[in-house]
């Protein structure tokens, strides 16, 4: 693998393109694929989101999330050859100089699986941003691409794109060296009895509070984690301090998968 300066703590984000995704014409199978494989390896998802076939939106998506620490994109949808795929010349407008170049592999590619019948249109699929790599397409050959090894453009099929992912991940990301402690615990009381003790945690044990309501009464589920096993140890306690001297009630959580 290459060195890169997001190569520790690359944030992940899913961008799923396709207007019929939000019209409900189809639904989207990219956002939990993506966040399962991410947790196998123990990295994890910073945001997916799902906008509609429009360029300017698209253009301001990919920035906006390319302009984040360390971003990772995995992109899916819009790069065929149809009108409304507008990906490829949005990932140029706005990670390039804005224009499209024949790629003279995918071209070969092309025209090597379809003849004559790549023309006029199934060839402009080998219009990419400059310094496009490309992804082998599992499916029907036509390939799609990334930029800087962090920037992925994939089809909006499944059976496509999903195995460019999992190339992806690990070819070039691997498994993070970062493993990821947690410890939960379920309180009997409300979530404003706790948001005190919230306060005091260092930043690097993040936090995740879910308040509940039964017919017997307020629970809160409390949920840390970070990569300092003594830390998290440390924030867990601070909790279960301030549990005792209120005399609530509290158990711990099993792990979940």
């Amino acid at each position: 693998m290459s060195s890169r300066p997001y190569e520790d703590s690359p944030s992940f984000f899913a961008l799923i393109i396709g207007t019929e995704i939000l019209e409900r014409r189809r639904t989207d199978s990219h956002f939990d694929f993506l966040s399962s494989e991410l947790l196998d390896r123990g990295w994890r998802l910073s945001g997916s989101f799902v906008v509609e076939d429009d360029p300017a939106l698209i253009v301001q998506s990919i920035k906006f999330l390319a302009s984040q620490p360390g971003s990772v994109i995995f992109s899916y949808g819009g790069i065929g050859s149809t009108p409304d795929d507008h990906t490829r010349k949005c990932a140029s407008i706005a990670l390039r100089d804005g224009r499209l170049h024949r790629h003279p592999e995918a071209e070969k590619i092309i025209t090597g699986r379809l003849g004559e019948r790549a023309y006029p249109h199934p060839i402009n699929m080998a219009d990419l941003p400059s310094g496009a790599k490309l992804l082998e397409n599992p499916v029907n050959g036509m390939p799609a691409f990334y930029l800087d090894d962090r920037y992925f453009f994939m089809p909006g099929f499944p059976s496509m794109s999903h195995p460019m992912t999992i190339w992806a991940l690990d070819n070039i990301f691997g498994r993070s060296t970062k493993s990821i402690h947690r410890k939960s615990l379920m309180a009997l009381c409300r979530e404003s009895e706790l948001i005190d003790v919230m306060r005091t945690l260092p930043d690097d044990v993040e936090l995740s509070s879910l308040p509940r309501m039964y017919d017997d009464g307020p629970r809160v589920e409390i949920t840390l984690s970070s990569t300092d096993p003594d830390i998290l140890e440390e924030a867990y306690r601070k909790f279960e301090k301030v549990l005792e001297e209120k005399s609530i009630h509290y158990g711990e959580v099993e792990k979940r998968p």
